[in-house]
């Protein structure tokens, strides 16, 4: 019978597939949409709102990303263990994965820091970009939170493409089992 790892590998991607797109959409779609509020600090409260109703739904993206992301190491141990470009590919994932997840939090922390002065009376040029009256506190978070926003489609983008390497090495043979080491033509 052939070994199946449907489910883990779908969990795997769909999971990083959801966590990328979201984090993409939001940082291109929600905050250039809210940026057109009439109000500066309805810019803030629209972008805030938005990304805190993505944080549970992001959550559980990268949940199932990391649980598919266990489940495949486990389901390829063996292969893991003689084949060096695969282990070398699943330790740098594993650190990317870790600090997406690491960048993603932070994210949230800053973006409820400028959903908080929103609610305070303070406003912005748009849920990233800050007015040259707003205060040193807004004006840090959101410079920060401008970058990490775009750091995580690039980090998550990156564990998309070392995804589909790791496809690649899963073609793999060992030179022993190849035609030409066998002495055939």
């Amino acid at each position: 019978m052939e070994n199946s790892n449907t489910v883990v590998r779908s969990m795997h991607d769909l999971g990083l597939a959801a966590w990328f797109g979201g984090s993409l959409m939001g940082a291109v779609g929600l905050n250039g949409a809210a940026s057109h509020a009439t109000d500066p600090t309805e810019r803030l409260t629209l972008a805030s709102k938005g990304w805190g109703m993505w944080a549970p739904v992001n959550a559980a993206a990268i949940g199932a990303h990391v649980v598919g992301s266990l489940g495949l190491i486990a389901a390829n141990k063996s292969r893991l263990a003689v084949q060096p470009g695969a282990q070398v590919n699943t330790m740098v994932k594993a650190a990317l994965t870790v600090v997406a997840a690491g960048v993603t939090a932070y994210s949230g922390v800053l973006g409820a820091k400028v959903g908080k002065l929103a609610k305070e009376g303070e406003g912005g040029e748009g849920a990233t970009e800050p007015q040259p009256t707003s205060s040193k506190k807004l004006s840090a978070a959101q410079t920060q939170l401008k970058a990490l926003q775009w750091a995580i489609p690039v980090l998550t983008g990156t564990l998309v493409v070392l995804g589909a390497q790791q496809g690649e090495q899963q073609r793999y043979e060992p030179p022993a089992s190849r035609w030409w080491s066998r002495g055939r033509v």
